[in-house]
């Protein structure tokens, strides 16, 4: 069975940081392309950050400078570190496994006081 189980989200004040981590099992993680989207209220969700098998990494323009997107696959888990939040970032935080297959977490919610 797959899983996987986003935590670290919370509260956090306009300028701080947040660790978002995914814990990922029952599949080979280490060639699995990993991403991470979010969904604010009232929008449509978005591709946050992707990392690829590689290392390869791609960024939304609204978070280029500030999130960075890395990966562990002896512990098969992939990481979001989160700075400078702004109250824009308030959103759920999913995280996603493609390799062919798509796999989702249930989400951590994020939200950027102001």
């Amino acid at each position: 069975q797959v899983q996987l189980v986003e935590s670290g989200g919370g509260l956090v004040q306009a300028g701080g940081s947040l660790r978002l981590s995914c814990a990922v099992s029952g599949i080979i993680f280490s060639v699995y392309t990993m991403c991470w989207y979010r969904r604010a209220p009232g929008k449509q969700r978005e591709l946050v950050a992707r990392i690829r098998s590689g290392g390869r990494t791609v960024y939304a323009d609204s978070v280029k400078g500030r999130f960075t997107i890395s990966r562990e696959n002896a512990k098969n888990t992939v990481f979001l570190q989160m700075n400078s939040l702004q109250p824009e970032d308030t959103a759920v935080y999913y995280c996603n496994a493609l390799f062919g297959a798509k796999y989702w977490g249930n989400g951590t919610l994020v939200t950027g006081a102001s």
